[in-house]
């Protein structure tokens, strides 16, 4: 059992109990997945950047990452139908763990200024997405050997019905939010 997955099953889940005075366990809130989506406009002109972006998302991940294709053409962005865009993984188990822990631990500390993570990219449904302006800020890149710093958008995925369950969620699993 993670570290974090520990975490839950101790405090987060009867902390959560308790505070919305659920009667059965199953309607507790947990973490279901976690994405990772890279997008690269600029890829349509240099098809290397795609193939980096997939081995960088893979190294921080843990697990293979996919191609993204464009759905449909669009003249004004020099975008053809089926041309790379960018790549994405979802994490699920013991990876989404590892991946979590190391971003409330690790990661987000290193933002330079960081002062929390804005509450304002719930869903209504308790999913919460945030976006990275820089990928360099997970330690298993080599900064020396990425090419072009990336943004990177992560979506949590949880159980919770509300954005306040939600919330308090991932405020006891440690996310850092703004206060």
């Amino acid at each position: 059992m993670r570290r974090l997955e520990k975490v839950y099953n101790e405090r987060v889940a009867p902390e959560l109990k308790k505070q919305f005075g659920y009667k059965s366990s199953m309607e507790i809130p947990r973490v279901e997945k976690i994405s990772l989506n890279i997008g690269l406009g600029e890829a349509s002109q240099n098809s290397k950047l795609i193939d980096e972006a997939v081995v960088e998302l893979t190294k921080l991940s843990g697990q293979k990452a996919v191609v993204t294709r464009a759905k449909k053409s669009i003249a004004a962005f020099k975008l053809r139908e089926g041309q790379p865009v960018g790549c994405r993984v979802t994490l699920r188990g013991d990876s989404m763990w590892d991946f979590y822990d190391k971003l409330v631990s690790f990661a987000l500390p290193r933002v330079r200024d960081f002062r929390g993570v804005p509450d304002r990219g719930f869903d209504g449904r308790g999913n919460f997405t945030m976006g990275i302006k820089e990928h360099t800020i997970f330690f298993e890149l080599e900064i020396d050997k990425v090419e072009m710093t990336k943004g990177m958008n992560i979506t949590i995925s949880t159980t919770a019905k509300t954005d306040k369950e939600g919330k308090l969620l991932l405020d006891l699993l440690g996310m850092p939010f703004k206060k």
